[in-house]
């Protein structure tokens, strides 16, 4: 049975090992550099304070931290990746304006892994950016839909709305434009893959992969993360009013 319905178990596991590769490099980088960085050290005693930690522990927390600063700033990649291995997507990889193109059903994306990736203030450039490319006429995505979008929502409840960042500068809202559209990743996931469940396939089938690629990862806290998906995709029922009744 394959990973996921939508792309090769090949390719799956290729991405997979090209994002563990990043955390590995990411990992040597903080020992490396942890004696040449500049350290907070009235940050260390309180953190050791509020924590309980001795200093040992108060290092390893620490590169960890580092390792997961950078691995989160990379972890896009994996949905990027993903998305741009569907048939009719390409993923036009780092360093490009826009990360993901369908040129027959004329869309581009830019994905971002959680909404607070990039600062609210920044959005109003990379609004600036979609339109420049999808408006003037001698663009090659003239008329084309974009789409930026944000894996990990800000609401459970999701969104597919004009894109319409902020302006601190002006005070101001960007300009609604049917074309330039917000989406969260459960929706855009459907959206390029046509099935309901998609980005669900994803989560579910990440843990046999990774262990496919790397016999010795340790993948406790499945059972765990299943509750930060729901959390992140399901919204939560609304609560239900209870009628008191008074004795005559």
């Amino acid at each position: 049975m394959p990973y996921v319905s939508f792309i090769t178990d090949e390719r799956f596991k290729e991405i997979v090992n090209e994002l563990l590769a990043i955390g590995d490099a990411a990992k040597i980088k903080a020992t490396d550099e942890f004696d040449r960085n500049v350290i907070d050290p009235f940050s260390m005693l309180m953190e050791m304070a509020s924590f309980d930690m001795d200093f040992e522990d108060w290092v390893k927390s620490e590169k960890s931290r580092q390792v997961q600063k950078s691995l989160s700033n990379d972890i896009g990649l994996l949905h990027q990746k993903i998305l741009g291995s569907v048939n009719g997507w390409k993923d036009l990889k780092t360093g490009n304006v826009v990360d993901l193109v369908n040129t027959d059903l004329q869309i581009i994306a830019e994905v971002k892994n959680k909404h607070n990736t990039v600062k609210g203030s920044d959005k109003v450039g990379t609004y600036k950016e979609l339109e420049s490319l999808i408006m003037p006429k001698t663009s090659i995505y003239k008329d084309f839909k974009a789409y930026y979008v944000e894996i990990i929502p800000s609401t459970a409840k999701g969104y597919e709305k004009p894109f319409t960042p902020s302006d601190k500068k002006t005070g101001t809202q960007c300009e609604p434009n049917p074309n330039i559209i917000q989406i969260d990743g459960l929706r855009f996931y459907k959206l390029v893959t046509g099935q309901d469940d998609a980005l669900e396939q994803v989560f579910n089938a990440l843990p046999t992969v990774i262990k496919d690629c790397r016999k010795s990862a340790s993948m406790s806290g499945i059972e765990e993360a299943v509750q930060f998906f729901k959390s992140a995709y399901v919204p939560k029922p609304p609560r239900t009013s209870r009628r008191t009744t008074q004795k005559a």
